[in-house]
Formats: structure tokens, C-alpha cells, sequence
């Protein structure tokens, strides 16, 4: 029998009810839909056709070795931006309210060989309840044994470089997710401490055909239409994924594995002594917030915070709630962590790994009782 890790619940945090009270005041007196409006379509649309039409291009055999292997990189930075713009919001249910559309527009997580019934119990439940959270949280277990981020694990010697090889890690995160790692998960009898059993028979079924129809679609087609060496091909193939690992492997880490965010442990039988809401405000962090660009291709996951509180709000919403939740934190002396730029989040980043790379272990203290703000 799995026990759910649980969280002070002694009084609901005023926080929490204050910023939701006022996100929902914002949509109403502008008479807004918190689900995606046209400026969203639009970015949908470009991101599918996009990748379509990329696609198409490749396998029209029109092109040269060089502009095909350029051609097949931007695929796999498109794949990621499907994920972020389209997959990621539709999964939560967060593009439309109308359940159908958000289970088709989920689908589109089916192009990137990824498994979105797979990714909402590892990330939709898991990482959104258990942010950061050692031994719970499996987004921040990136590459055991490789990359440490938990002050108590074993420190190895190798890891005195991480700071440096962790980004070539990031770039095999999708070739692992398409050929190993929903595998696992979806065979694990827990995700985190979290039941993982009795699946419905359809999921068993739906998980092997897709992955073996993304197998067809981007193995056996072009090897059969392209006039090319096996071993070009390969190179393309791989070169498209480490692009998009790359890119989906750094806009998650950015957001949580930076320079100000706590990795609570929790005290054994009585779990995390803080609030969810005010836990997500120590373990998650914003970067680039003010960059149009940014906004554009991360799908709002630059400005995480608000996603964590507000997963259910369509991320064309973030810049303007940002203000608000922003404001509410520092009313309730709450962390409200940002990096101003991609470059300094990233030079955050590095000097977490470098740091945690060469701390030795050390045990946690215990958390002291606190009540909710």
C-alpha cells in the first residue's frame, strides 16, 4: 500500500485563496476566458504546420545532405515547441474547456514519439503536487547517478564536472523518451511514491501502436524514401533529437533546478510543513519574463510559477497575471524567484550543478512546524 506524501493542511493558506480570488477577479471584470484565444490558436497552428511542412520538405528529397540535416535540427526544436505550446496546455486542460478539444490537441504529443497519458501521472499529477521533492519528484532525477542535485545523495567524483556535461545529458532526453523512458514509466508500479497500477486496458494498447506508428513515420519512411546512407540517416535522426532534448531539457530546468529553489525533504510520517501553494513558490522560478521570444516558443514555461498555481489557465494568459501573483507573494512575504534573462537563468543554473557538483552530503535538517501563509 502506497502512502501519499501530505502537506500541512492544519489551515488552508491564505496565500493560495488570495491570488486564486484575484486571478479569477481579473478574468471576470475583463470578461475573459482563461482558456486559449486567438493569439493561441495562432501559435498552434504555426507550430503543427510548421513541423508538418518540415517534414514534407525532408522527405520531398529535394534538398542536400547539409540542408536536410538543418532542415531535420529545426524539426526537433519544433517538436519541442509542440510540447510546450500545444501538448503541455492540453494535457492540463488548459487550451479550451471543452474536454474533446483538449484530448485531441493532446494527441499532437503522439508527433514528438512521447505518451501524454504517461506524461500527465508523472507530471501532471507528481511534479505539480510534489515539485522538487527528492525521492517524489522524478522530473528533478535527471540522470541518476550523473547529475546530482539532492544534497543527500552520494557525491561521485565525475560530478565535480557536471556543470559541463549535464547539457549534453539534456540532449539525449528525447531519444530516451521515445525509446525508453515511457516504457518505464508506464510499467513502474509507482512514480514517485505514488500508485502506478491498473492502467485501463485501452493505454496498453494506445502506447505500443503509437510508438510503433512514430517508429514507421520517422524510421521506416525515410529510410525507404530518402536517398541517403543508412548511417546519414542515422545522424540526421539523432541530430533531431538531441535539438530538441536540448531544448525541452534546459526550459525544465531552468524552472526549478536554479540558484533560490529549496529541495525539501520531508519529515518521515509527517511530510511537507508548508502550504502546496506556498511550497511551489520555494521551488519554482521564472526566467526571461519580459522577453516577447520567450513567451512565444516556451509555452509560458518561462513564467512557471503561474503555471504551478494556475495550471488550468492557458499560458497565453501568464504576463498578464504575472503582476498579480507577483505582488500577492510579496504581501505574504513569500519568495517569488525570477531571473530577468535566458543568460543569467542559465549561468544560475550552471553554478547550482558546480556547487551541488562538489558540496558534500550532508543531512537535512528537520523541517520546523510552520503554519501556512
Amino acid at each position: 500500500m502506497v502512502t501519499p506524501l501530505k502537506f500541512n493542511t492544519t489551515n488552508r493558506s491564505p496565500f493560495f485563496s488570495t491570488v486564486r480570488q484575484r486571478v479569477n477577479t481579473y478574468f471576470k471584470d475583463n470578461n475573459l476566458s482563461p482558456n486559449a484565444n486567438g493569439a493561441m490558436w495562432t501559435k498552434a497552428i504555426f507550430f503543427l504546420t510548421g513541423y508538418v511542412g518540415l517534414y514534407a520538405l525532408i522527405l520531398s528529397n529535394q534538398f542536400g545532405l547539409w540542408t536536410m540535416l538543418g532542415m531535420a535540427i529545426l524539426l526537433g526544436m519544433f517538436a519541442a515547441f509542440i510540447g510546450f505550446n500545444v501538448s503541455h496546455d492540453a494535457i492540463h486542460g488548459a487550451f479550451s474547456s471543452k474536454g474533446w478539444v483538449n484530448r485531441l490537441l493532446a494527441s499532437s504529443f503522439y508527433l514528438i514519439g512521447a505518451n501524454p497519458y504517461v506524461w500527465k501521472m508523472t507530471h501532471n499529477v507528481v511534479h505539480h503536487t510534489y515539485t522538487n521533492i527528492p525521492g517524489h519528484d522524478e522530473d528533478i532525477e535527471i540522470a541518476p547517478g550523473l547529475i546530482r542535485v539532492d544534497v543527500d545523495e552520494p557525491l561521485r567524483p565525475w560530478q565535480r564536472h557536471q556543470q559541463w556535461y549535464s547539457f549534453a545529458l539534456y540532449s539525449l532526453a528525447s531519444l530516451s523518451w521515445v525509446f525508453r523512458k515511457d516504457y518505464l514509466k508506464f510499467f513502474k508500479k509507482t512514480i514517485g511514491h505514488c500508485d502506478n497500477t491498473n492502467h485501463p486496458r485501452k493505454e496498453y494498447i494506445t502506447l505500443f501502436v503509437t510508438k510503433a506508428a512514430y517508429y514507421v513515420v520517422f524510421i521506416v519512411i525515410p529510410l525507404l524514401v530518402l536517398d541517403l546512407h543508412w548511417w546519414q540517416f542515422v545522424i540526421g535522426f539523432v541530430l533531431m533529437h538531441m535539438a530538441e532534448g536540448l531544448v525541452l531539457g534546459l526550459v525544465f530546468q531552468l524552472a526549478h533546478v536554479v540558484e533560490g529553489t529549496a529541495f525539501p525533504v520531508p519529515v518521515e510520517g509527517v511530510g511537507i510543513q508548508e502550504a502546496w501553494a506556498v511550497h511551489q513558490m520555494r521551488t519554482t522560478a521564472n526566467f526571461a519574463p519580459n522577453s516577447p521570444i520567450a513567451a512565444f516558443f516556451c509555452g509560458g514555461l518561462n513564467r512557471q510559477i503561474e503555471h504551478h498555481l494556475f495550471p488550468k489557465v492557458c499560458h497565453i494568459h501568464y504576463p498578464a497575471i504575472t503582476a498579480i501573483v507577483r505582488d500577492t507573494a510579496h504581501e505574504f512575504g513569500l519568495p517569488y524567484i525570477e531571473n530577468p534573462t535566458f543568460s543569467t537563468a542559465l549561468a544560475s543554473h550552471y553554478r547550482l550543478l558546480k556547487k551541488l557538483g562538489r558540496e558534500p552530503v550532508k543531512a537535512h535538517a528537520p523541517q520546523s512546524v510552520s503554519v501556512p501563509v
